[in-house]
């Protein structure tokens, strides 16, 4: 690869993490060019970007963009790395899981996942990421909960006029 094909690597790399506040870092290794398709294929129907890249490359694009809010990266970035960008923080969890329970497999691990800002390191963070509650998910939940008193107070308003209504009608 030459200097000038690096680079072009790098400004991709950058205009995507510019792009995402999302984004996994995953382990690929010793998946076949055929699950690595499976994969691809599952990242695309629900919207997220994959991008395999080698990892002195995303830490130059890391590090020139802000080498302070990506230092819990740097770590992670060892063996094969493919980069799984989502608008949705739990999508590419949701992937993963799902990928490895259709191949009876271990891979691809979770290296690190970035979070809105917030750092997730190690595969055993995958659990969690897939509960992440997506933001349409939390304003549903508020509105539930909005309602819910306003709903109450309805039916007990109801109630209590259909109560008078056949408190009258029997008299």
């Amino acid at each position: 690869m030459t200097k000038e094909q690096k680079n072009q690597v790098i400004e991709v790399l950058k205009e995507k993490f510019n792009q995402y506040n999302n984004f996994y870092i995953t382990d690929t290794e010793s998946l076949s060019v055929e699950q690595v398709g499976k994969l691809r294929k599952a990242c695309f129907d629900k919207q997220v970007e994959m991008k395999v890249a080698k990892n002195t490359l995303i830490k130059k694009a890391l590090e020139s963009l802000d080498s302070e809010k990506y230092a819990g990266i740097y770590d992670s970035l060892h063996k094969v790395t493919a980069l799984m960008f989502s608008e949705n923080p739990k999508d590419p969890a949701v992937i993963i899981s799902s990928f490895r329970k259709a191949s009876n497999g271990e891979r691809p691990t979770l290296k690190v996942a970035f979070i809105n800002g917030d750092v997730y390191s190690g595969d055993n963070q995958l659990a969690t990421l897939t509960k992440i509650k997506t933001k349409n998910e939390l304003i549903g939940e508020v509105i539930g909960l909005l309602q819910s008193p306003a709903k109450r107070v309805l039916a007990a308003l109801l109630h209590h006029h259909e109560k008078q209504a056949t408190g009258a009608t029997a008299e």
